[in-house]
């Protein structure tokens, strides 16, 4: 198992690292009490597997953190699972700011003085962060800046990539799906609804697949879609995003999308790509 504690300074983005971590796989959970750590972990174990990356948010929020978490962190490698600590932190003038802008209270600053709450934190935190294994300063970043910097970090390899591309037919007959992030019209190819031999049946068959991908239309329009497809989803996957639904639509939603659609699909997942193929309108 891999545990990462984000911790660091109130106000410096820990809410938003968590967030990157989860789109990465990791199962997380903020404000554990320290001495929850090693009986959560155990209960990790016992799920059989399923959860094998977890991240969670401790910091001064919980008013025992710094007096328990060595012994937890301890405990937990005495389980065989390493602590890797994320530290965030930020400048005052930064963090300020951003007190100001969500008007949230600082955990320490109790009598009102926020400057005063931000010092004794980052005294507090000393120990802490010389101790972390990785140190990100959030001044100059937003949450798209700090997702990359997690992801650069935690991201193990390849097999990490966590885009999803879900691909949907649709029928123009029954408006725009409104999901949608790309969204194609393939009214311009033959249609199977003229053939009387294809007219009852699914672009998820054989033979109206064969039909509509035998044009040369059809050719050219997955080769330079592809291509375009293949430009576009690391530069999306490089700014953060998890998810791309892309939207093919024909006059009814049932031939030409779906073939398309289909087709699309099985080009991807052989390039290893995490596909899900939706027909919205295929039974109407």
């Amino acid at each position: 198992m891999r545990l990462v504690v984000v911790t660091g300074l109130s106000g410096s983005g820990k809410s938003s690292a968590l967030r990157a971590l989860e789109d990465l796989g990791f199962f997380c959970v903020d404000n554990l009490p320290a001495r929850l750590l090693v009986r959560f972990l155990e209960l990790s174990v016992l799920a059989g597997g399923e959860i094998h990356k977890v991240a969670v948010g401790m910091d001064l929020r919980e008013p025992h953190f710094l007096e328990d978490y060595r012994q937890a962190f301890q405990e937990a490698e005495r389980l065989g699972i390493r602590t890797e600590v994320l530290y965030l932190e930020a400048t005052d003038e930064v963090l300020v700011r951003r007190f100001s802008e969500t008007r949230r209270r600082h955990p320490l600053a109790r009598d009102g003085s926020l400057a005063e709450g931000i010092a004794q934190e980052r005294h507090l935190f000393e120990e802490i962060k010389g101790a972390a294994d990785r140190v990100i300063d959030t001044s100059g970043m937003n949450v798209h800046d700090l997702k990359r910097a997690v992801w650069s970090y935690f991201r193990a390899g390849p097999e990490d990539r966590t885009l999803q591309v879900n691909l949907l037919s649709f029928g123009y007959r029954y408006g725009i799906p409104h999901e949608a992030d790309i969204l194609l019209d393939v009214r311009f190819l033959p249609n199977p609804y003229f053939v009387p031999a294809l007219k009852g049946r699914t672009g998820r068959e054989a033979a109206v697949q064969d039909h509509v991908l035998s044009s040369e239309q059809a050719q050219e329009f997955l080769r330079r879609f592809l291509d375009l497809l293949g430009y576009l989803v690391p530069l999306y996957e490089q700014e953060g995003k998890t998810s791309l639904t892309v939207a093919i639509g024909c006059t009814g939603g049932k031939h030409r999308s779906v073939s398309l659609v289909e087709e699309i699909g099985r080009r991807l997942r052989a390039e290893g790509r995490a596909v899900r193929v939706l027909h919205r309108d295929v039974e109407r």
